[in-house]
């Protein structure tokens, strides 16, 4: 049977994680379209790219929720299997609660 991102919360977690990083940098390159297209007056593309930028934003922000979501389920299920020093905020593993918290 093959192995999908979704076989653990964990691997959940940074697959969210990669999708994050991919819409951010698309919603950059969006930025610089809607850029050239003010400087070129070009009213409807500036009108269409307005729009996918803030699709762009809300779906980062869903994906943000979704990423926090799934660090607290990671985090229960430690402390329901006994691994508190990893449940725990303060963890200095390689998991990016941390990155979370701030999120």
């Amino acid at each position: 049977m093959a192995e999908t991102p979704f076989d653990s919360v964990e691997g959940a977690h940074e697959y969210v994680g990669l999708l994050l990083e991919t819409l951010r940098e698309a919603r950059l390159e969006v930025a610089q379209d809607l850029a050239h297209a003010r400087e070129a007056a070009e009213e409807r593309q500036v009108e269409a790219l307005q729009i996918v930028s803030w699709k762009l934003e809300r779906l980062e922000s869903q994906l943000v929720a979704s990423r926090r979501l799934l660090n607290d389920l990671r985090r229960l299920r430690r402390l329901l299997l006994g691994d508190v020093e990893g449940a725990l905020p303060a963890s200095s593993s390689s998991d990016t609660a941390d990155e979370d918290l701030l999120e």
